[in-house]
């Protein structure tokens, strides 16, 4: 497999350290509201990474952290007049809600908190203020960004271009503008816990290198998040832990792109901000689990609920494949007419996913091979098709859809009633007694099933 790696800037070969353990560091939400559309993107995307190197073969250690403890959440207990804890752990039950609609699989380790690794986020700075690269002054204590040859190496930004625009404000306790907090000073109101410099609460950044090394180790094999994150959190996360282990962070550095709505930056103040709770009251949530999945992930991609509906109508077409599959199971037999080249044809189409999955994570092109595969199953089975060539067709829809997380909720399995149904229609129209043929069909039409009469024989499909 092949992954662009953002630190390089370029493809590279895939070689895990431990084939038997890859490990997967995804940063999570900061959770003071609901995850909006945005915030889906890499939620899924790594969700997919992960399924896929599962699928080929690898052992997997995936940590999705959550920030619960930030200036944001904070805010928001004050204008609730609630506890930051409180906030935390409203938003991380909802966040969970989404996840779910979502289809995300829970991560191995279920997602540390910043609040639970006080102890060891203390201990790391200590450290580093131990080994010179931090300094502690009136309780707080901050990065010093000139003990390193290297900052900005993830970003690629110019750190003395950023050094000439930044403004040192007037007493600031920091030596470099650019100097990053690892440790805040206790503020009146706010949460906080005993450290040698006093009472106060860890930066943003320190929590996740912090994690990282405790759950998966000095070096991981594959950090990831979005786009937004490379600067500056995460190349203050490389610059904290290369300085405490003296060892590369992370070896693979993978991001996503952003989600723009209607051609524009998603933002409250443009009001055209979508959570992912308003989207699940007019859409499956599978449906933007499809949607993300339809481009590349480091391609940008356009959102409106317009859009949405389109993308509504592809997994529908992916779902009545799945069905026309299932209904033909259910009425087709073991004939012993076997078509000699079939399995060819079925090895090609996992052959084109399997390749495109290898080449970056290339969802929307392996999504094109599972379309291809359901357009060969409609033009070529029927009811007369023997058992056995369904079934390896079926199997293979399932384990390519499994991979991307899609088709995998079992409701849409039709139950022996309507099963039942469906074929006393097809002996009435045999019969040509089409009064009750079509009475039968009226019926499934109200129980939320179409049929349509096709010359491979019946189809149907959920509305």
């Amino acid at each position: 497999m092949r992954v662009y790696n953002t630190l390089t800037r370029k493809k590279e070969e895939f070689n895990p350290i431990d084939p038997k353990r890859v490990t997967i560091y995804v940063c999570g939400p900061t959770v003071y509201n609901y995850i909006h559309v945005g915030n889906a993107r890499p939620m899924v995307v790594f969700d997919v990474l992960r399924r896929y190197l599962k699928y080929r073969g690898h052992g997997v250690e995936y940590v999705v952290n959550f920030t619960d403890v930030d200036d944001k959440i904070i805010n928001k207990a004050n204008e609730k007049s609630i506890t930051s804890k409180e906030v935390a752990e409203k938003f991380i039950n909802e966040y969970l809600i989404d996840s779910k609609g979502l289809l995300i699989d829970e991560p191995d380790t279920k997602h540390p908190k910043a609040t639970e690794h006080i102890d060891d986020i203390v201990n790391f700075v200590k450290t580093l203020i131990d080994k010179g690269y931090a300094y502690a002054v009136d309780g707080n204590v901050y990065f010093d960004i000139n003990k390193i040859e290297n900052y900005g190496k993830l970003s690629k930004k110019n750190i003395e271009e950023l050094m000439s625009g930044a403004r040192i404000e007037v007493n600031s306790d920091k030596k470099n503008p650019m100097d990053f907090v690892l440790w805040k000073k206790e503020k009146p109101g706010e949460p906080s816990w005993d450290s040698p410099w006093g009472k106060g609460r860890p930066g943003w950044h320190i929590e996740c290198s912090v994690m990282a090394r405790k759950y998966l180790g000095d070096t991981i094999d594959i950090h990831a998040g979005g786009h937004d994150l490379e600067f500056p959190h995460h190349e203050n996360e490389i610059a904290q832990s290369e300085s405490l282990t003296g060892k590369p962070f992370a070896n693979y550095w993978m991001h996503n792109a952003m989600i723009n709505v209607e051609n524009q930056k998603m933002s409250k103040s443009k009001m055209n901000f979508f959570t992912v709770r308003d989207i699940g009251k007019e859409f499956d949530l599978e449906v933007l689990r499809y949607f993300i999945l339809s481009s590349h992930y480091r391609s940008p991609i356009n959102f409106s609920k317009d859009i949405l509906e389109q993308y509504k109508n592809g997994l529908d077409r992916l779902y009545n494949g799945k069905n026309n599959l299932e209904y033909l199971l259910d009425i087709c037999s073991e004939n012993g007419e076997v078509p000699g080249d079939y399995k060819e044809e079925l090895q090609k189409f996992k052959d084109k996913f399997i390749n495109s999955m290898e080449d970056d994570l290339n969802t929307a092109d392996a999504l094109a091979a599972i379309f291809e595969l359901v357009k060969y199953a409609n033009s070529t089975l029927d009811d007369k098709t023997d058992k056995a060539v369904v079934k390896n067709i079926y199997d293979l829809l399932i384990e390519l859809t499994g991979v991307l997380g899609l088709l995998v909720k079992k409701d849409e399995i039709l139950d022996e009633e309507i099963l039942e149904l469906i074929e006393k229609r097809n002996t009435a129209r045999k019969e040509k007694d089409y009064k009750l043929a079509d009475e039968i069909r009226d019926h499934l039409k109200e129980k939320g099933i179409v049929l349509e009469d096709t010359p491979q024989g019946v189809k149907w499909k959920r509305i």
